[in-house]
């Protein structure tokens, strides 16, 4: 993959959760909601304080979702990145 976001914008990987619960029951993906965070994996050069590996949260309906490959990302504002996790 070679993807380099442009303005103040970041490629995001989302984090997927468990889709089973402490008990062991299965959630059906139909009834999971789309994590809020996930790793950063590119920066556009404007971007000075997030780099690739951060963990981050961000708004659940926020970004554009794009497919690189077989594998899906969002593409962010960094207004919409709420902060680093860790």
């Amino acid at each position: 993959m070679n993807f380099q976001p442009l303005g103040k914008r970041v490629l995001v990987k989302r984090v997927e959760e468990a889709n089973t619960t402490a008990s062991g029951i299965i959630i059906p993906d139909s009834a999971t909601e789309k994590p809020s965070q996930g790793e950063v994996v590119a920066v556009s050069k404007e971007v000075t304080e997030l780099a690739n590996g951060n963990v981050v949260l961000f708004g659940k309906y926020s970004g554009n979702e794009v497919s690189l490959g077989t594998d899906k990302f969002l593409v962010l504002d960094t207004d919409d990145i709420f902060g680093i996790i860790g």
